[in-house]
């Protein structure tokens, strides 16, 4: 049975259930739990099997965000449910701003040859790229390496995502992050629960 990917934003989590179709929202946000009880159950879904296409995949990405999965609904209760989803979003976002991360210096090109260009951290890097829309697996290659991580749909555009070895490779390899600290961080934020996955949100 196919895992699926349940999808976590670290902005604008509380816009899934109305932006998105097909993810449910069975809590009732104005309980005691307020905002951590709202982004729990507005993630609540199969991120995958909503028709996103090798075509919706294609053209040029800015990062947004960061971004986090976690492969199914019972490694997201297992990490911690609510709470988990507001402190992977908060470190996520304190890592990213100690690297320099933003808008200016992070995107993605992908193009109908399966050819891709990007930048993380203003590093340019190229390549190829597979992507399986059944899954949502994606492969980039560059030179002798290649990274392998998922593709979701979220409100604003995608989650780019990746385990946390992969994620690593991404900001020290690829980025050439300096910040040390800040990688281990996110290093160690994705093997803290497993199954969880960590990236960028991007939009276009």
């Amino acid at each position: 049975m196919k895992k699926s990917i349940i999808a976590v934003l670290a902005a604008g989590a509380l816009l899934f259930s109305s932006c998105i179709p097909g993810v449910s929202n069975t809590t009732n946000t104005a309980s005691s739990g307020g905002l951590l009880s709202g982004i729990l159950g507005s993630v609540l879904g199969n991120m995958l099997g909503l028709g996103f296409k090798s075509s919706d995949l294609q053209g040029n990405w800015n990062y947004n965000a960061p971004s986090a999965a976690f492969t199914s609904e019972q490694t997201l209760a297992r990490a911690g449910g609510a709470a988990a989803v507001n402190s992977m979003a908060s470190s996520l976002t304190s890592s990213y701003n100690s690297m320099g991360i933003n808008k200016k210096n992070t995107s993605f090109s992908f193009g109908a040859n399966n050819q891709f260009s990007a930048q993380v951290n203003g590093i340019p890097f190229n390549g190829t790229y597979t992507y399986n829309e059944k899954t949502g697996e994606i492969a980039l290659k560059s030179g002798v390496q290649t990274l392998k991580g998922n593709v979701t749909k979220t409100a604003k555009g995608i989650g780019l995502m990746f385990d946390a070895n992969q994620m690593a490779t991404m900001l020290q390899n690829v980025g050439r992050v300096s910040n040390t600290t800040a990688v281990e961080a996110v290093k160690k934020l994705a093997t803290s629960a497993n199954g969880a996955r960590v990236g960028f949100e991007l939009t276009k």
